[in-house]
């Protein structure tokens, strides 16, 4: 028995990077989704929430797999996890999982992968303590895309699971997923045979997220966007797009310097991680890097804007950008856009949709190698805050994934003296957030506030937050 947290992430730079095969810099956040975890006598493996008091669920072990679209969608991020131990052959025994979260539901800032994370170390601890860190990565991925439904990269399982107290983690994740699939062949495996888990989502993502099935959160309809966002007017909407313009938009040019420090296909890859995993066994996976993120030392504030819009993953949007960002890549004749390092390559794309699209994953790669750069070398975080702003223009513009409620957070942030701000997380709905001085922090919350009131929004949830622990072991 024991009890095991993992926390949820905000991406300081690389948005929709991740299933690009490109470049992201998260950070956990000091909130927890926890899984107290207790072995059973018999094969069933119990979940229970403290988000859904009486709403427990059984499945049997070698139901698993079969079990996926006869259990609430809530239970299948939990009991996805059980199911890829079980589908790689990992033996696993009867258990009772009991979750509890203090990660925002629905704020875009993954809780849950916090939830995937602290059951996947909790089985790994109790049934099968040899597997990597690097393959937890990949299991609680895994139950996202295949059992739950939700078509994530590896973006948010990576943070929860690696990231270390007062850095950022640089992840290069061409490299970084090369070593997946490498369960140890020692490992105990099942006596009897496994079955693959079934039931897998299509390319539309169609089984609701954790987020989204949050009844309890009641906020807003499955397009994830609040109904209050629809009654900011047009002068409103088109005056915020100004503000975050006038605050540092770089077009595609502006930042391939940066992405030219990678090689003529991008490939900037790392051999090593420069700091240790939070959990398992073994050395740190290639493709990682701790770089220092001391907001305090600077007198700097990272707030989070929750705008109280639900963001949600499988409604069809992202899996849509997905299939963008592939056709993008294949009119181009590149493995993915990660091999793209000139902007100007992609005037051969026809499609104007489809163009935008790649141009803000060409240009977003070039935005984390600066940020990156810029930070491992000491730098002022403060210098960092226009490339911040000129993601959110590019996620606003080029990839369409912002809302009228996100863009007034962060045109009201900039006005109130933030250094940047943007958008975090994938897009419709969920939050933003905004890089400030430590004493103008409350000055920029109660401008937040001012904006959301005047523009008709629900009142925004705003709180400070710095580089926090991976996913461990609490007791």
């Amino acid at each position: 028995m024991g009890v095991w947290a993992a926390p949820g992430r905000v991406n300081i730079i690389g948005e929709h990077t991740d299933y690009n095969a490109g470049f992201v810099l998260p950070i956990a956040l000091p909130m927890t989704v926890t899984c107290r975890a207790e072995p059973r006598a018999d094969d069933l493996v119990t979940v229970s929430s403290r988000q859904r008091p009486g709403r427990s669920v059984r499945v049997a072990v070698p139901d698993l797999a079969a079990a996926r679209d006869s259990v609430p969608d809530w239970s299948r991020y939990p009991l996805g996890v059980a199911a890829q131990f079980r589908a790689r052959g990992l033996r696993i025994g009867g258990v009772d999982l009991d979750l509890d979260g203090a990660v925002p539901i629905g704020a875009g800032l993954s809780s849950s992968a916090a939830l995937t994370c602290a059951v996947a170390i909790a089985l790994r601890d109790l049934f099968a303590p040899d597997l990597t860190d690097l393959t937890l990565v990949d299991i609680a991925r895994a139950a996202e895309n295949d059992y739950a439904g939700a078509p994530t990269g590896v973006l948010d399982q990576s943070a929860a699971l690696l990231c270390t107290p007062g850095h950022a983690l640089f992840i290069d994740v061409r490299a970084f997923t090369r070593g997946f699939g490498d369960t140890p062949a020692h490992a105990t495996r099942e006596r009897h045979g496994h079955a693959d888990t079934d039931g897998r989502a299509d390319a539309r993502g169609r089984a609701a997220t954790h987020e989204g099935a949050d009844d309890a959160a009641g906020r807003a309809d499955a397009d994830g966007r609040a109904d209050a966002a629809g009654r900011a007017d047009t002068h409103q909407g088109a005056d915020a797009r100004r503000r975050a313009d006038a605050h540092g938009r770089a077009d595609a040019q502006s930042h391939a310097g940066a992405q030219s420090r990678a090689d003529a296909h991008g490939h900037a890859e790392l051999p090593t991680s420069t700091g240790p995993g939070v959990v398992g066994p073994g050395s740190d996976p290639v493709g990682c890097e701790q770089i220092p993120f001391d907001l305090p030392s600077f007198g700097l504030e990272l707030l989070v804007i929750d705008t109280g819009e639900p963001h949600r993953l499988a409604d069809g949007e992202y899996a849509r950008r997905r299939a963008e960002c592939e056709a993008a890549a294949a009119a181009l004749c590149v493995q993915s856009l990660r091999d793209v390092a000139d902007p100007a390559d992609l005037d051969r794309i026809d499609d104007p949709v489809t163009r935008r699209r790649a141009r803000h994953v060409v240009t977003e790669n070039a935005r984390v190698l600066e940020i990156a750069e810029k930070l491992r070398t000491g730098a002022n975080p403060r210098d960092i805050g226009p490339v911040l702003t000129a993601a959110h223009a590019s996620l606003r513009d080029d990839f369409e994934v912002s809302t009228p409620a996100l863009d007034t957070a962060v045109a009201a942030a900039l006005d109130a003296g933030a250094f940047g701000a943007r958008m975090v997380g994938g897009g419709f709905g969920g939050s933003a957030i905004a890089l400030v001085d430590r004493g103008r922090a409350d000055a920029v919350i109660e401008r937040v506030r001012e904006r959301f009131d005047r523009s008709g929004f629900r009142p925004p949830r705003t709180f400070a937050v710095r580089p926090s622990a991976g996913a461990h072991r609490l007791a």
